[in-house]
């Protein structure tokens, strides 16, 4: 932070965050998010031959534009349109809400080909200068994208950093809102564009509360809770799905005329077909693929085709019949690279996921540039990354569910994958924990290289784990789920933690597999326990404790009890958790693990120095440094010194206290662990504060509250607020104390930490009580 922070000073804590603005000086401006990037590129590609949509896109245009509803240009704003001073108002009283605009239709109706042919129009016109977004809520998959993982990557394409991404949806949600509205301030208006979306609770948290933004729908459903401006998608006219045949053709070769010339074949291939815009690209493929062949004889070939998609509607039943036809024309290999890729994991596949899936040395190129012009796969997100329509892998699903060599051949590829992933997760878990004398069994180039690859294949591996709960995959699931403990911690990723961990537990219960269900009941509680579901997260490690004493297992068992502990000592049950960290230490003792028995040390003098025991916290902190010391475990051994240095501290060692902070402190920076670092600053801050060096204190309380909003630790700003407040209030400057004392407050109440709640309000008492004293003696 630049300069100091003197007596008359004002700390501003407005919107949950700490603003770097003071009376007289700057400092440094601390967000929870990053630099705005520019989001131009968000957008997917268009339709090379977008055709036939002409009334619907002037509709979505008109309501695209400055003029449009809500917009406050006209007459006398000199701005202009897309001017960031043209930018709207945030919604309240008085102001309407962000427009929403629905198109809404059949699956592959072309709901997203016509929004997104808007949403670049509208770019190509200036008339969003602060960019677009794109997010598919995946809402017809087995598994919707919720909420939650929705506004996370839409946080990410908005700059936020994986670190700084709230846990809980209320905080996305106002995150994501807080750096809409600045852009609007700044850049301007925002196009956000929410693709097949299935419920309105995947929408809602991610409308922004700025009305300069406007916001596109698609869904197959039209969710009137929404109060949007509704565009229902029909099929196509008749004239129009021929049209749009015709256009595919012609593209691919100007001089293709057997539309035009056998106009009621093609129409009769349009009704076939639905005259759904994807089941029509997919019939001129087949009529590419074959120059020679008339339009009438593919009519035919489909007339004659027995086989539909059972659960769809009539309209689209030529859908699974073009499917059939494109599908026969696959070679063998390009026909089992399609039914594999509907096998694989998560809503986009990688080069890597598919060459071990297909089993090759190589992913498979002429194969998926067979299925691409077949219009059966089409690039994902990122380079190397394919996908498939939602209607095409319900296709290949089936194909693969009718016939028990198919199913035989796609388990067969989930195995190989699931050993794959296992593999190389074992490998980059060795670089995140850093085992001393343990060689990888995989190659990483280091931590980075192995982070840069958990971070690729997420999706992957968190869906493949999650196929734990398949019998014919449970063995394997279960191992990877286990493997990306560390992994899923690291990166804060609590919400994927508690669903693999919650599957993993089941898994093994249901293999009958003690150990491996212990475990993952113990990494289910600590995930439970990081988004601050502290009851959940007791209950957890209570099972895990019960399954290993069943095992007879006292070492898991001990460090089971060890874990519990530490829950019930955040759930203020604290002789409770005395009690535990005893019987664990007791546990691992007779086991002879020297750290594990360290840790029962250093967790058995943080619960004492919360009872007030601060002599015997000290004797449980002074162990416990020393045995973490004896097996060369800094980490650990420096979190033992930092909670001493709190013990020293209660005790009246407090120059004791300060040496144990700073040394603390300095390890942890120099580990790369920023939330450690952040807790020993706001350690050393109260230590500072007792001595009297309150300017020095507020430095240090100041750096760990910004540290934990860029962690995005809430819970921890939370208390970090509350100290900043005590230091406050003891250089006499009551009312900055008052506005951290009430920044906590709101936070615990978020979190609904009753405890926390009424200690922020003995701190307000206090400083209430400190004004009265103040107003006595001024009269």
């Amino acid at each position: 932070m630049s300069g100091d922070i003197r007596d008359g000073d004002r700390i501003d804590f407005r919107n949950g965050q700490f603003r770097g603005e003071v009376v007289g000086k700057k400092v440094e401006h601390h967000h929870h998010y990053l630099p705005m990037p520019h989001v131009d590129d968000a957008l997917p590609p268009e339709a090379v031959s977008f055709t036939g949509r002409g009334d619907e896109l002037g509709s979505l245009m008109a309501a695209l534009a400055p003029t449009g509803p809500g917009h406050p240009a006209g007459p006398g704003h000199p701005a202009g349109p897309g001017h960031p001073a043209d930018a709207g108002h945030p919604a309240g009283p008085g102001h309407p809400a962000v427009p929403v605009f629905a198109v809404a239709g059949l699956g592959g109706a072309g709901k997203t080909a016509l929004v997104v042919r808007a949403a670049h129009a509208a770019r190509e016109r200036g008339w969003f200068p602060g960019g677009a977004l794109f997010v598919d809520c995946h809402g017809y998959d087995d598994s919707p994208a919720g909420p939650v993982q929705l506004l996370e990557a839409l946080l990410r394409a908005l700059g936020v950093a994986a670190a700084h991404v709230p846990g809980t949806l209320d905080e996305r949600a106002g995150l994501y809102r807080s750096v809409l509205a600045e852009r609007a301030r700044t850049t301007g208006r925002v196009l956000i564009v929410v693709d097949n979306a299935s419920h309105p609770g995947q929408v809602r948290p991610l409308l922004p509360g700025h009305t300069a933004h406007r916001v596109l729908v698609t869904s197959r459903d039209t969710m009137p809770q929404l109060g949007a401006h509704l565009l229902h998608l029909d099929l196509l006219p008749a004239e129009v799905a021929r049209d749009v045949l015709h256009s595919a053709l012609a593209t691919a070769a100007p001089a293709d005329r057997r539309v035009l010339e056998d106009p009621g074949a093609a129409d009769q291939l349009c009704e076939l077909c639905g005259r759904l815009p994807l089941a029509l690209q997919i019939a001129a493929a087949l009529l590419i693929s074959d120059p020679g062949k008339p339009v009438a004889e593919l009519v035919s070939e489909l007339t004659g085709s027995a086989t539909l998609l059972d659960h769809l509607d009539d309209g689209e039943r030529g859908v699974r019949a073009a499917f059939d036809l494109s599908y026969r024309r696959l070679g063998p290999e390009s026909a089992r690279l399609f039914r594999l890729l509907a096998l694989a994991p998560g809503s986009e596949t990688s080069d890597e996921a598919i060459t071990v899936l297909c089993g090759s040395g190589a992913p498979p190129r002429r194969e998926l540039a067979v299925l691409i012009r077949a219009h059966l796969v089409v690039p994902g997100s990122v380079r190397g990354c394919w996908t498939l329509h939602d209607l095409v892998r319900a296709y290949a699903l089936d194909l693969v569910s009718r016939r028990e060599e198919l199913r035989r051949e796609g388990t067969r590829a989930r195995d190989r994958l699931l050993a794959h992933y296992l593999r190389r997760a074992e490998a980059a878990d060795w670089y995140l924990q850093a085992r001393v004398g343990v060689a990888p069994t995989a190659g990483f180039d280091g931590l980075t290289d192995a982070l840069s690859w958990l971070e690729r294949e997420r999706t992957g591996l968190v869906s493949a784990a999650l196929w734990a709960a398949d019998p014919a995959h449970a063995r394997t699931g279960l191992g990877l789920a286990l493997r990306l403990h560390g992994y899923l911690g690291w990166q804060r990723y609590f919400d994927d933690a508690v669903a693999v961990f919650r599957c993993a537990a089941e898994a093994a219960d249901a293999l009958g597999d003690g150990l491996s269900a212990g475990k993952a009941w113990n990494c289910l509680g600590l995930a439970l326990r990081n988004k601050r579901g502290i009851e959940e997260a007791v209950a957890a490690h209570t099972r895990a404790c019960e399954i290993h004493r069943e095992r007879g297992d006292r070492h898991a068992e001990g460090t089971s009890w060890d874990l519990l502990g530490i829950s019930l000592t955040e759930a203020h049950r604290l002789d409770d958790a005395v009690a535990a960290h005893r019987r664990a230490r007791d546990l691992v003792h007779a086991c002879g693990d020297r750290q594990a028995e360290a840790s029962t040390w250093n967790n058995l003098g943080r619960t004492l120095f919360k009872l007030g025991r601060f002599d015997e916290s000290v004797v449980a902190l002074t162990r416990a440094r020393e045995m973490f010391g004896s097996v060369g475990d800094r980490f650990r051994a420096a979190t033992a010194t930092n909670n001493l240095g709190r013990a020293y501290r209660e005790t009246g060692r407090v120059e004791e206290a300060l040496t144990a902070h700073t040394t603390a402190r300095a390890v942890f920076e120099e580990l790369g662990n920023r939330e450690r670092a952040a807790t020993a600053w706001n350690d050393l801050g109260v230590a500072l504060s007792v001595l009297g060096r309150v300017d020095e204190a507020l430095d240090a309380h100041l750096s760990a509250v910004r540290a934990y909003q860029d962690l995005g630790d809430r819970h921890r700003q939370a208390v970090t607020s509350n100290d900043l407040g005590a230091t406050l209030r003891r250089a006499g400057r009551r009312a900055e104390a008052r506005d951290a004392h009430f920044q906590a407050l709101r936070l615990f109440r978020e979190f609904g930490d009753t405890h926390g709640e009424r200690e922020t309000l003995g701190h307000l008492a206090a400083t209430e009580r400190d004004d009265r004293s103040g107003e006595a003696g001024n009269r």
